[in-house]
């Protein structure tokens, strides 16, 4: 088959939604067929941010990639992608640089409005919803593309239930996946330190303040407690001096000296599409303390693969933090338990899921 994936930008910083894409596309190619990946410079029907200072940051930002664009073989330098992915790099999403194919797959809210136009010799439309994505979007806009006459892959349980609510149909859940060749167990669960790791952000729906108050409570109740903080924007003036820092590290880094270097992993989010770093640091380990934030459901299991709590609120956060740090055979429990569970969502058989889900509406001609 010929496969486009239409993106919504450029991830000039590791974006675990892209990431996601890229993996398929590495399987797909695999598998023989031949893949496309587009990334335009400028999304027109994208409203623009609310506030001064990020709309000049967004508008500087299309300036940028129109005068500069990512040229291979530098286009992605954080994530492995197979050479035979056809990467392009366009000025805006119109049909005219969108190739012929069998089946075309938005990946965005304002992706899919585009793809939803297109000639049918761009292929059998279907739309990979990672996300429900009202925090990027108008609801309105956004509910609206979940009712286009597309195909739809949705990542997680949750985001079935939400296209239930709003009628959307044409719907398939296909989990989304680890790489267990490299997020795996290289040090014993055991015996590990009270260390927990933390992905950080500046976008209020990772709940990074929450996560940064849970863990000072905890620090207050457990004083041998160490934290790392890993993300890609540079470190935030809330971080306390006492929690490390480690900016855009590199994956090895973050599978051998983050992940597997902590015991626990912590996830303060008020919403997530699945909780790509959850489900990594559950592969390399970590017992996981999260957020019931929707996306963690499929593999994260309240007192059996997780410790769960409801979003903003950082006090049953620490809660179940430092439950685990005063408990280390249960902490050891989880981890395990949650280990063994997300051994079974693996990148062959989601690709297989996909494929067919392709192959069952894709006319070839």
């Amino acid at each position: 088959m010929r496969i486009t994936f239409v993106l919504p930008s450029y991830p000039f910083r590791p974006a675990g939604g892209f990431r996601v894409v890229y993996e398929y596309a590495n399987n797909f190619v695999a598998r023989g067929h031949r893949v496309t990946v587009v990334h335009p410079a400028i999304l027109p029907r994208k409203p623009l941010p609310k506030g001064l200072l990020k709309k000049a940051r967004r508008l500087a930002r299309l300036i940028l990639n129109s005068v500069l664009p990512p040229k291979p073989p530098k286009m992605i330098d954080w994530q492995f992608v197979d050479n035979r992915v056809s990467m392009l790099y366009v000025p805006n999403l119109n049909e005219k640089y969108i190739s012929d194919g069998d089946a075309v797959i938005a990946t965005a809210w304002h992706t899919a409005d585009y793809v939803y136009t297109y000639s049918p010799n761009k292929g059998e439309k279907f739309y990979f919803i990672q996300s429900y994505e009202i925090w990027d979007g108008p609801t309105d806009r956004v509910n609206k593309t979940w009712l286009y006459p597309m195909h739809k892959i949705v990542i997680a349980k949750w985001l079935m239930e939400v296209g239930e609510k709003l009628g959307a149909t044409r719907m398939v859940h296909i989990p989304n996946a680890i790489d267990h060749s490299k997020f795996k167990i290289t040090r014993p669960i055991e015996g590990r330190p009270k260390r927990v790791a933390m992905l950080y952000s500046k976008a209020p729906l990772k709940g990074s303040d929450d996560g940064i108050k849970a863990l000072q409570i905890a620090k207050e109740r457990v004083p041998e407690l160490e934290a790392v903080l890993f993300g890609t924007p540079s470190r935030g003036g809330n971080i306390p001096k006492w929690i490390e820092y480690r900016q855009d590290p590199p994956q090895r880094l973050l599978v051998e000296e983050i992940y597997n270097g902590s015991s626990i992993y912590l996830c303060p989010s008020w919403a997530e599409g699945w909780g790509l770093p959850s489900a990594e640091a559950s592969a390399c380990g970590c017992a996981v303390v999260s957020t019931d934030n929707g996306g963690v459901r499929d593999y994260a299991i309240h007192n059996e693969t997780a410790l769960l709590s409801p979003p903003k609120d950082p006090f049953k956060l620490a809660e179940n933090l430092i439950h685990l740090l005063l408990d280390d055979e249960l902490r050891v429990r989880i981890a395990r338990r949650g280990n063994e569970n997300i051994r079974n969502f693996t990148y062959e058989r989601s690709t297989d899921m996909f494929e067919q889900y392709l192959i069952s509406n894709v006319k070839i001609n």
